[in-house]
């Protein structure tokens, strides 16, 4: 790549952390990635990844503040400074104002933090990244991303909870659903890997990681996904719950004490396969300790695929036909046991695994794992970054 070749910021701030990439115009591989992680805690540090490598400073205790100044002093090293033509930054809750991705300016600044009760761990931090990268930057545009915008094609049927409507008009209380910006990647790569039918075709996905979801996805739009209000709603997840019965909450506030922010903090960060295994969040942790002979650890993997399985066979419910279902995220396209199994419990929709396919699919390579005769399985994997990348490019009208 050329020194001052057009480049595409992208910024991801969380609520203690700051994941950054610096991409071409028109390319799809970053030349500069990263993470930010720790913030405002005594070991916080700054990681970047170039072609040369990995190098990771120390932030000494520092905040969002600090990660960009480091992230701008890094990029005036290299040189890369004067080649961002645009900042992309990803917002994870649009609430009904935002539809589609939109270049940032006073009024959008107040619409994300309108709908910041929405998202009270993001939204805040999605803030404190623009401005501060606004600054940095203050004659460059920049865009925001919502992870909620690709489903607000979704009917009232699926969007809408079986409370009182009056908690819809009064608090925006529905389902919004997230990672938005995965599933719209993967919805237009499989139509064009896989040669489906722009105008007619019906594909599940799954994206599955520590936080997991799956959306139908019709003709290109969602019509349904398995996060609701907030990211806690759906599958089983690295630490987070998914699906229980809401008396659960009541229960435990009545007979074990718990406090509503305790119960809060069980099912987001105490659950899920952490929560059924006791020994970790991560799969492949749990995949070693299930062969090994671990029963909790077994119980985990199979409850997240019955679980996975089930929603994926309603999900189908919202299509007029199921072409086909991808796998995609950091387990979606690496664990071969996991597609395994969920293969094998949706033989009832016509799957044909193909056990040899899905051996070889992993560490980056994508593929069919089916075979002929009933809808085609595959995994793809995903580029959010990219995504973010190429909407700002395109609402900035700049192109390579």
């Amino acid at each position: 790549m050329k020194q001052n070749a057009p480049q595409i910021l992208v910024i991801n701030c969380g609520s203690s952390s700051l994941k950054f990439a610096l991409i071409p115009v028109g390319e799809t591989e970053p030349s500069l990635s990263g993470l930010a992680e720790c913030l405002y805690l005594d070991d916080a540090r700054i990681i970047f990844k170039t072609a040369e490598g990995k190098e990771t400073e120390s932030l000494n205790g520092g905040d969002h503040g600090t990660a960009l100044d480091a992230l701008i002093h890094f990029l005036e090293r290299h040189g890369w400074r004067d080649s961002v033509v645009a900042v992309g930054h990803r917002v994870v809750q649009g609430g009904d104002l935002f539809k589609a991705s939109v270049l940032i300016d006073d009024s959008v600044l107040k619409g994300i933090e309108d709908v910041s009760s929405l998202a009270p761990l993001h939204n805040p931090g999605h803030l404190i990244g623009m401005r501060g990268a606004i600054k940095c930057f203050p004659t460059l545009p920049q865009v925001a991303v919502f992870d909620t915008a690709f489903h607000q094609t979704m009917p009232p049927a699926a969007y809408m909870y079986a409370i009182p409507t009056k908690f819809y008009e009064d608090y925006a209380i529905r389902r919004y659903g997230f990672h938005g910006t995965s599933h719209r990647f993967i919805a237009g790569e499989a139509v064009k890997t896989l040669k489906l039918d722009p105008q007619n075709h019906g594909i599940v996905i799954a994206h599955l990681g520590n936080g997991a979801s799956a959306t139908a996805v019709k003709n290109g739009k969602s019509v349904d996904t398995t996060m609701g209000l907030t990211p806690l709603e759906g599958l089983i997840m690295g630490t987070r719950s998914g699906d229980i019965d809401p008396a659960i909450m009541y229960f435990l506030n009545k007979n074990a004490g718990m406090s509503p922010e305790e119960i809060d903090n069980m099912l987001n960060k105490q659950s899920g396969l952490l929560g059924i295994s006791g020994i970790s969040s991560d799969c492949r942790t749990l995949e070693e300790a299930a062969a090994a002979g671990d029963e909790r650890a077994k119980l985990a993997l199979d409850m997240f695929v019955h679980r996975l399985a089930r929603h994926i066979g309603g999900l189908a419910s919202s299509l007029d036909h199921l072409d086909a279902l991808i796998f995609t995220g950091g387990i979606g396209e690496n664990s071969v046991l996991i597609r395994k199994m969920t293969m094998d419990r949706l033989k009832t929709l016509g799957v044909v695994p193909d056990y040899a396919a899905n051996e070889l699919a992993t560490r980056g390579k994508s593929g069919i794992i089916s075979k002929a005769g009933g809808p085609i399985v595959a995994v793809i994997n995903t580029n959010e970054e990219w995504m973010i990348a190429n909407d700002t490019a395109e609402l900035a009208g700049i192109t390579k």
